[in-house]
């Protein structure tokens, strides 16, 4: 007799691969790189600023990562090239009965400048994400990088009670580690709501910026009149900001107001919000 076998042994799984680079040609920054496999993308390079600067935004045409998923993600710049990166909207992590993952690997030549500036990674309830990315820096290459992570779905009355998120980061600069940091949390953990941990806060964001500002700036930054529980710290070459918030919208946007403040200070350019941002 021929017994039925599970279905959930049929479960479609995306295996997604994306290969950036970029070099610096004259007064222009030009994609030199762009190879992708399955549902990864960028879209059509844009230079609001100009020519210096060259803007990529990173498409996942299935709008969601499931269990067995893996997304593999690299970006070169090159000597004095400019790539500013971000998304079109949230990257939402599903609940899964296995674990999904993504790596992200950047490397940053000596003159150049990276800007990694996605939009929100929202968690859901029994999802089993696992992120890696590591970032390395040549000389002095410039890095403005931040996440923001959701932990289930606050507006839909969902707590992450259920399965795990675990990230690692690591930062090099010329193979000497500048910044190392491993997370995991596990759904229903006392951690969610300890005052030493999350406090009852959902969304939680990190900004990390090469370089070192006053103790002016540093003043103006924690000024900031936004809605979360954040603060700045200044790191030997490397700003450090982080913030808790009920919801994303706040913990965006916190970043947001910071990197218009610091841009011109660290990067010597005028903040220009992609207009992604705002649609």
């Amino acid at each position: 007799m021929n017994l039925p076998v599970p279905t959930a042994l049929f479960t479609p799984s995306w295996h997604a691969e994306l290969e950036l680079g970029y070099a610096r040609f004259g007064d222009s920054t030009r994609p030199v790189q762009r190879r992708h496999k399955g549902p990864l993308r960028v879209q059509k390079h844009l230079y609001a600023e100009g020519p210096e600067v060259c803007q990529h935004i990173i498409v996942h045409p299935p709008g969601g990562i499931a269990g067995g998923d893996r997304l593999d993600i690299s970006a070169s710049v090159g000597r004095d090239a400019w790539a500013q990166i971000t998304s079109p909207g949230a990257a939402k992590w599903y609940r899964a009965a296995g674990p999904a993952y993504q790596q992200l690997d950047l490397k940053v030549a000596s003159g150049a400048t990276l800007e990694w500036l996605p939009q929100e990674t929202i968690i859901f309830s029994d999802a089993q994400a696992e992120l890696s990315t590591s970032i390395d820096l040549e000389g002095n290459a410039r890095l403005f990088y931040w996440d923001v992570v959701a932990l289930g779905r606050p507006a839909s009355g969902e707590r992450f009670d259920l399965g795990h998120f675990q990230a690692q980061l690591d930062i090099r600069r010329d193979g000497q580690l500048l910044w190392h940091e491993r997370q995991r949390i596990v759904g229903g953990d006392g951690l969610l709501d300890s005052p030493i941990g999350l406090d009852g806060q959902p969304v939680f964001a990190t900004l990390l910026v090469t370089g070192d500002i006053g103790s002016d700036l540093m003043e103006q930054c924690r000024s900031l009149p936004h809605d979360v529980r954040g603060d700045l710290t200044q790191l030997p070459g490397l700003l450090v900001a982080r913030c808790l918030a009920s919801e994303a919208l706040l913990a965006r946007g916190w970043l947001i107001d910071l990197w218009r403040l610091l841009r011109p200070a660290l990067l010597d350019r005028e903040a220009v919000p992609p207009r992604i941002w705002s649609t």
